[in-house]
């Protein structure tokens, strides 16, 4: 019988301090947020959040979550955002885990001094998850972009 010396790939790198990682995990929060959260919200009437859909404005015309604006993230400009509340925090989407929009809206409107939170998961969950949808195609339309 040989000794193989055994190797955990999880505790290669050392785990921080407990204080750290509640840091770390905090901030993960004040920046995210999940279709859970958003469609609680909604249902309690507590609206003190603007929802934007940042996918393209035919994908949230065909398909979108109700109540959520339409700003494409690669039109996010100062002069598109002139309406925008600056004292809401802005929850932003795209189509789902595998699509960065929702990231790249969420870079621009903070670069243009916007409180933003990314809803994980997208339209895809929030429709797995069986939510109301708005649109032309409604749960007909395509699951990914």
């Amino acid at each position: 019988m040989t000794n193989q010396i055994r190797h955990s790939l999880v505790l290669e790198t050392p785990a921080l301090s407990p204080e750290y990682i509640h840091q770390h995990f905090m901030n993960k929060l004040a920046v995210e947020t999940d279709v859970s959260d958003v469609k609680h919200d909604m249902t309690q009437g507590l609206n003190d959040f603007v929802l934007i859909d940042v996918r393209s404005a035919i994908a949230y015309g065909e398909c979108h979550i109700p109540g959520a604006l339409s700003l494409p993230s690669n039109t996010i400009s100062e002069a598109t955002t002139a309406s925008l509340p600056r004292d809401k925090v802005i929850v932003v989407y795209c189509w789902g885990p595998a699509c960065n929009g929702a990231s790249k809206g969420a870079a621009r409107l903070s670069r243009l001094g916007f409180q933003v939170k990314e809803m994980l998961g997208g339209m895809e969950y929030w429709r797995k998850e069986g939510n109301e949808v708005e649109g032309t195609l409604g749960n007909s339309a395509c699951m990914i972009g």
